[in-house]
């Protein structure tokens, strides 16, 4: 039988795990946009054009400049969680003057 003190350190510790998966979101994974992908793990990023580069890292953001390498070159590229499910992405200076980029995490295809 469980005492009134155990019960409330058993109810005290699911609340903090309910409480640790209620911020698991993060800006880390696989995104999706189109026909392109990236994938962020801290500061590392695998860009849309497939080279491994260091990024400006934050939970909810990332930044990096677009490597030598790939088109567009030089252009900032800022990254922001919208929800756990969605980021915009602008580009700095803006190759148009069109909306953010809306992209989604991938979805394994099964």
């Amino acid at each position: 039988m469980i005492g009134i003190g155990s019960r409330s350190w058993l109810a005290a510790a699911a609340l903090l795990a309910i409480g640790s998966n209620a911020r698991a979101d993060a800006i880390d994974g696989d995104w999706c946009y189109a026909a392109q992908n990236l994938n962020i793990q801290g500061p590392q990023i695998r860009t849309p054009a497939g080279t491994q580069a260091q990024g400006n890292y934050s939970r909810h953001a990332f930044e990096y400049v677009v490597p030598v390498n790939e088109a567009g070159a030089g252009t900032t590229v800022a990254m922001q969680l919208l929800g756990e499910e969605t980021m915009s992405l602008t580009r700095s200076p803006a190759t148009s003057p069109s909306a953010p980029e809306v992209w989604k995490r991938c979805r394994p295809i099964s």
